[in-house]
């Protein structure tokens, strides 16, 4: 079974961006704990991993899931989780799951970050757990959607 983690724009600054929001773990530490976790667990699970700032290019890469046998997302959309109409109809449009993640508590912040595009057609929203955020939604994957759970 494949799974993607996908990263919307400026999480390749993760780590260097805004640090008391975000942390300073890398995009690349965020990977490599995905990967780690899948090892020991000993699921027979493939991480594909993609960041974009490119909002088309995350469409893209939402759409060619069905094609490339991806069964689940973690999909951390940043910025586009307030503005994109086009990446909530992607995920509309195919049949992996995807599960929304934030780093920070996107409804402790701002007024405009609050409303989020993905929600509605997520399987679930973890919001401000860090990087751990990551994490969870691979646990539910392992311990949810891999059984009869989905």
């Amino acid at each position: 079974m494949k799974i993607a983690l996908l990263n919307g724009p400026n999480l390749n600054l993760l780590g260097l961006r805004e640090p008391g929001i975000y942390g300073s773990e890398t995009l690349q530490d965020v990977e490599n704990l995905l990967r780690r976790k899948i090892h020991d667990s000993g699921a027979d699970l493939e991480l594909v991993c993609y960041q974009s700032n490119s909002e088309g290019a995350l469409i893209d890469f939402i759409q060619q899931s069905r094609n490339n046998g991806i069964e689940y997302i973690i999909f951390n959309p940043g910025a586009y989780t307030h503005t994109s109409i086009a990446l909530h109809d992607a995920i509309a449009g195919v049949q992996a799951k995807v599960i929304e993640v934030h780093i920070s508590n996107i409804h402790k912040r701002e007024e405009y970050r609050r409303n989020s595009y993905i929600s509605s057609v997520a399987v679930g929203q973890i919001v401000g757990f860090g990087i751990a955020g990551y994490v969870m939604a691979l646990d539910y994957i392992l311990n949810v959607g891999l059984g009869n759970g989905r």
